[in-house]
């Protein structure tokens, strides 16, 4: 099953480093966290990768082309010109597919453009700016039970307090831990979806959450998998710091891979 990665925005909330490259490929502990995203798949067996590339494409482009140089231990033979990679992880054995999906283009035509790179088999779709442990394979699972034409992971990032629970008279009727269901919801992306949706969507301008997510939903064939474990976007540089703090502990947990 393929991978879809959306990596073409400008980032532009976080623009102390995004107008050098994609946000994607700022980097977390020197590895661009777009190749920790694609780390979380491979390590649950999903290694067939589509990038969505837009803005500065060619930076993503030439990371790759590279990749082993820049993630592995190197000799240089100057004598005959060779190069021999030392150290290669047998992980990375991906294929990765970089399609330059336009610079303006929204989030749904970037998924409309690559099309043809799916055919017609589900696939999943994910953000390039945010890491989480989540179970691909559960995931995957409750789509598949569901019988739905998309399934997207939900998370409650921002209630973090126990709950006092009260009837509409406004009388206590009991203290409790928050649960995942508590506060808002919100959509972290890991979705699966059925080639249904490249029907929904209408061109370049057409964004994915507001066009054929919302008409998805409004059809009843929207799921949710609710995922109670880490996650953590990279929309600010504050934001970005905490990663790179979490990184450098003795267990990032979003690190499910050797």
């Amino acid at each position: 099953m393929k991978v879809v990665i959306l990596a073409g925005g400008y980032g532009t909330r976080i623009s102390e480093e995004s107008h050098l490259k994609p946000k994607p490929m700022i980097e977390i502990g020197e590895m661009p966290i777009m190749v920790h995203i694609m780390k979380i798949y491979a390590a649950q067996g999903f290694k067939d990768f589509v990038i969505c590339a837009g803005y500065k494409q060619k930076v993503i482009k030439e990371y790759f082309a590279n990749y082993y140089l820049y993630c592995h231990d190197v000799v240089f033979n100057l004598g005959d010109n060779s190069v021999e990679t030392i150290n290669k992880s047998d992980d990375d054995d991906w294929k990765v597919t970089v399609v330059d999906t336009g610079l303006n283009t929204q989030t749904g035509g970037r998924i409309k453009r690559i099309q043809k790179f799916i055919g017609d088999e589900p696939f999943m779709l994910t953000y390039g700016d945010a890491v989480g442990d989540v179970n691909l394979k559960a995931l995957l699972n409750e789509h598949r039970l569901s019988g739905k034409k998309g399934t997207m992971s939900v998370y409650n990032f921002g209630q973090a307090k126990g709950i006092v629970d009260i009837d509409d008279k406004g009388n206590v009727k009991a203290f409790r831990e928050k649960s995942n269901l508590d506060g808002d919801l919100i959509n972290i992306g890991f979705m699966v979806l059925e080639p249904y949706i490249f029907d929904l969507i209408d061109g370049d301008d057409c964004v994915l959450e507001t066009g054929p997510l919302k008409k998805m939903a409004d059809a009843g064939q929207l799921g949710a998998y609710v995922h109670k474990g880490f996650w953590q976007c990279m929309d600010t540089m504050r934001e970005k710091n905490k990663l790179e703090e979490l990184w450098s502990s003795s267990n990032p947990p979003w690190k499910i891979w050797r």
